[in-house]
């Protein structure tokens, strides 16, 4: 495959995988073998930590449920303990796209498991939702909406076979809603009342777009809506799925119980009855909002679909690489500049790997995308254009991407040229730091080298690295015949002494 083409890491995908969905809800695993492109659940694992509850006002967690989460992910670090790296992905969802850094919850996390974990978007985790719905479903021509209700978000998305087309994330969801709704246990009409109209103003700013995009057939996934599934079933109100009719009869109920604690449903566990009705009334709101007639229930979710994603990584498949390319196109990059200094960043990341410790593929892959979409920023203004560039891409949205690894492509964006950005890389998670500050150094040299966007600048320079003194060498007299080069190298070995790097050159 050419250099410029790079799209996902050469290293075969191992024949066992784990997901791990941390929802503000429950937490799930899946452990499945992978066959052929094919995948096989061997193993599930799931327990009810409802993060969600231990949100305080301030973005950090209570104690109490923050010690749970420990737990219970100490517990599925057991079972992942023997997993080699990138055998095991972890998202987290909601809540814990609102906890702040600096409470360190997520350090703690991993540390538990043992593997690192994902922060990822509404809209990233809408199109995971899919991906995973989308492949437990008998293969259709028809136009599907998948609906998904979590702790603290719901996600709805509109898709054709394995492509959504529309996607979004409501604040919303089972465990925030009931909070919101039923904290003092009472499950009253007019209670139900208002939290139905307030998600179905949750609803309101995409209702009616959804509603254009004439979707045959509604699909519901995750516990929330299972569940709901199975109590209408027992109690032999729709013999499957969810019809409208049903829910109603479900909701009436439920206030006709009064309390959640008197719930007595057929297929209601115990541990599902807390934030029950809060889930009923986000169902509700969706299916009065969008016309939902009818649901069917997947049995994928999340979880499954962060395992078809980590196949098609591996099959060079990487949607991110399909971001890159549509967000190059959307402003109009120098396809042809980027793939020049693409190709002159990876000659230098291979003289560099061994003794700078740039071994994971997520870092050849950064350092591509970083070369390639270091002038977008050139659409909003020239002046101060890496600063417009890394505001895009860490606000962007960005499929494929979590928030890390969005904030490093930032970071080496707006560190490519100028003022060396050391606070940048100071602010990106731990295991990220380093990494993205020599990555950065290596984009750096790459794009001065081709300031003059000549194609026929071919410097094929040598670098060797003695921690941070860098040895920058040119063949022949090649550096002589570029006198603007050389001085831009004066001036940059002057820019890397103040982050504390030595650049000799010659």
């Amino acid at each position: 495959m050419p250099e410029e083409s790079i799209q996902a890491a050469d290293d075969k995908l191992p024949e066992i995988v784990a997901a791990v969905d941390l929802g503000s809800n429950s937490f799930h695993m899946i452990v499945a073998r992978i066959d052929q492109g094919h995948m096989q659940v061997t193993d599930r694992l799931k327990e009810m930590v409802r993060l969600g509850e231990g949100l305080t006002e301030d973005k950090s967690l209570s104690p109490d449920v923050a010690e749970r989460a420990l737990a219970c992910l100490e517990r599925f670090g057991q079972r992942l303990r023997d997993f080699p790296p990138g055998s095991v992905r972890a998202v987290g969802t909601n809540t814990l796209r609102q906890i702040r850094p600096d409470t360190e919850f997520i350090e703690r996390a991993e540390a538990a498991l043992g593997h690192p974990i994902d922060i990822i978007a509404g809209r990233e985790e809408a199109r995971l939702i899919y991906l995973g719905v989308a492949n437990g479903l008998a293969a259709g021509a028809e136009r599907r909406l998948v609906v998904d209700i979590g702790g603290g978000s719901t996600e709805i998305i509109v898709g054709l076979g394995f492509s959504p087309r529309m996607r979004e994330s409501l604040h919303m969801g089972c465990v925030s809603m009931s909070q919101r709704h039923f904290a003092d246990e009472r499950i009253t009409a007019k209670a139900m009342q208002k939290a139905e109209l307030t998600g179905a103003l949750e609803v309101r700013p995409v209702r009616e777009l959804f509603r254009r995009t004439r979707w045959q057939k509604a699909v519901g996934s995750s516990g929330t809506i299972r569940t709901i599934a199975s109590v209408v079933n027992a109690e032999g109100w729709c013999e499957d799925g969810i019809s409208a009719e049903s829910l109603t009869r479900l909701r009436d109920a439920l206030i006709d119980t009064g309390k959640v604690s008197a719930l007595n449903l057929k297929g209601l566990a115990d541990e599902r009855k807390p934030v029950f009705a809060g889930g009923v009334a986000v169902l509700r709101s969706v299916f009065e909002s969008l016309g939902i007639e009818h649901m069917q229930v997947s049995d994928y979710a999340l979880r499954e679909g962060v395992i078809y994603e980590m196949m098609g990584r591996h099959q060079h498949e990487d949607v991110r690489e399909r971001t890159v390319t549509s967000i190059c196109r959307q402003f109009h990059v120098d396809l042809e500049h980027g793939q020049r200094i693409q190709a002159t960043a990876q000659v230098l990341l291979r003289q560099l790997t061994g003794p700078w410790q740039l071994f994971e593929p997520n870092h050849r892959l950064m350092l591509s995308w970083a070369a390639r979409l270091h002038e977008i920023g050139v659409m909003v203004a020239h002046s101060q254009y890496q600063k417009h560039g890394a505001y895009l891409l860490r606000n962007a949205d960005l499929p494929g991407f979590t928030r890390h690894e969005q904030s490093l492509l930032a970071a080496l964006v707006l560190g490519h040229r100028r003022k060396f950005p050391a606070q940048e890389f100071a602010n990106l998670q731990q295991s990220d730091r380093e990494p993205a500050r020599r990555l950065c150094v290596i984009l750096r040299l790459a794009v001065l080298m081709h300031r003059g966007r000549s194609a026929d600048n071919k410097p094929n320079p040598t670098l060797v690295a003695d921690a941070d003194h860098l040895q920058l060498s040119f063949p022949g007299d090649w550096l002589a015949q570029h006198p603007l080069t050389q001085l831009e190298l004066e001036q940059e070995a002057e820019r890397l002494a103040a982050a504390g790097i030595q650049l000799s050159f010659g």
